[in-house]
């Protein structure tokens, strides 16, 4: 049987702002929304071989082969990221093709002193039965078990998804980036009908770690939307924990630095809303 690949864009091996504790995080290529507050638009789409990117790379470490595909020499690469800044669609040549073992001999390493793994994306649940056999491995070793398993995702998976996810998963993070349609539609390009079904599921099943709340102004920074979305999660379980996050233009594309920074000002009323119905596991950041 062939080995189930995943499409990694980059790893890092410790971080504290991907779920709880020390954490190693796993970005993997390719998502299905287009959001204009994206801060990794270069993990939005998978690279066409296009081949614009060879000449500029001042490292000499791209090459096209037959097929035609463009090629990386990990040895020269220094990972400038110039190839991510010519690309005509915003996408990168340096993702990984890997196996779950070579991913797992990059986690050993460092096992003993993180908390857990987190996959995020890009979208996670767009390579679901990778994800699974990550866990399912990390699960079932001795020197690993100890790590908690979260999926970071924007909560666009058919609910058969976070079932098939469920027995090795211990929990999931989902983006909310907005509850009316409409705005929904205008942040990603998607409609979030499957997000909000999500959310319900895995609260109903136990996996649901942490909706995060993404306040971009001009968007869903209004008192009106934060008292319709507050009563909305309330109905499904008060004691949600809760990101506030506040929207920061750094490394979104160029058509989008107009949107200002969400500032105390716009963040703290928004947050208070949320305390005042009595959500007690509430973070802002």
């Amino acid at each position: 049987m062939n080995a189930v690949l995943g499409l990694v864009n980059n790893t890092i091996k410790f971080s504290v702002v991907d779920g709880p504790g020390n954490r190693f995080v796993i970005f993997l290529q390719g998502c299905n929304f287009n959001c204009v507050t994206c801060h990794n638009p270069y993990t939005i789409a998978g690279c066409t071989s296009c081949g614009v990117c060879v000449k500029p790379c001042p490292d000499d470490a791209l090459s096209i082969v037959d097929g035609p595909l463009v090629v990386v020499d990990r040895i020269l690469c220094t990972e400038c990221e110039i190839c991510i800044d010519v690309c005509p669609i915003d996408s990168t040549p340096l993702a990984r093709s890997l196996t779950v073992e070579e991913l797992l001999r990059e986690i050993r390493p460092v096992a003993p002193f993180i908390a857990g793994i987190t996959i995020s994306g890009g979208e996670a649940t767009l390579q679901t039965e990778f994800t699974r056999e990550l866990f399912v491995a990390i699960k079932n070793d001795d020197d690993l078990s100890h790590l908690t398993t979260l999926v970071d995702s924007n909560g666009s998976a058919p609910l058969d998804v976070w079932d098939r996810l469920a027995d090795v998963m211990d929990g999931a993070m989902i983006d909310l980036k907005a509850l009316d349609p409409d705005t929904h539609v205008r942040l990603t390009a998607r409609e979030n009908v499957e997000v909000l079904e999500s959310i319900k599921h895995l609260a109903s099943i136990d996996r649901l770690y942490e909706v995060r709340l993404l306040i971009v102004p001009g968007y869903n920074d209004d008192i009106d939307t934060m008292e319709r979305t507050s009563a909305w999660l309330h109905n499904i379980d008060p004691t949600i924990r809760i990101k506030v996050i506040g929207y920061r233009p750094h490394g979104v594309r160029t058509e989008s630095d107009h949107i200002p920074q969400a500032t105390n000002e716009v963040i703290d009323p928004l947050a208070h809303i949320l305390r005042d119905a009595g959500f007690r596991n509430l973070t802002v950041t």
